[in-house]
C-alpha cells in the first residue's frame, strides 16, 4: 500500500491550496475504509484535520478548519483531496494523508491509521 501526497507549497495568508493523496496497491474504497488528513507543526503533536469515509463520503473536520477546508475524493482516481482556503500562518505544518480500516462510528485517531504518506509541506507566510 502506498500513499503519495502532493500540492504543498508556500502561500500568503488568505491564500488557497489543494493537497492531493493518491492511493495505490490496495482497494481505495469500501464501507470500512477511512481516509484522513493530519498535520504536524515543529514541536507540536500530530493532529487530525479532516476525515472522509470512502464508502459513504461522510466527512469530519477539526474545529479550527471548519468552513475553510474541504476534504473530497475521486474514487476513479483513488485520490483524496484537501482544499484549503483562507489559510492562516497557524496552518503551517507538514500535512500527511493516511488510510484506516475502521468500523466504529467515530473518527479514528492517528493510532487507528495504519498506512501513511510521506507528507507535503504547507507554509503560510
Amino acid at each position: 500500500v502506498q500513499l503519495v501526497e502532493s500540492g504543498g507549497s508556500l502561500v500568503g495568508p488568505g491564500g488557497s491550496l489543494t493537497l492531493s493523496c493518491t492511493v495505490s496497491g490496495t482497494q481505495y474504497t469500501n464501507s470500512r475504509i477511512v481516509m484522513g488528513w493530519f498535520r504536524q507543526a515543529p514541536g507540536k503533536e500530530r493532529e487530525a484535520v479532516a476525515h472522509i469515509r470512502t464508502g459513504s463520503g461522510n466527512t469530519g473536520y477539526t474545529d479550527s478548519v471548519k468552513g475553510r477546508f474541504t476534504i473530497s475524493q475521486d474514487n476513479a482516481r483513488n485520490t483524496v483531496y484537501l482544499q484549503m482556503n483562507s489559510l492562516k500562518p497557524e496552518d503551517t505544518a507538514m500535512y500527511y494523508c493516511a488510510r484506516a480500516t475502521w468500523d466504529a462510528a467515530d473518527w479514528p485517531a492517528a493510532y487507528g491509521y495504519n498506512h501513511w504518506g510521506q507528507g507535503t509541506q504547507v507554509t503560510v507566510s
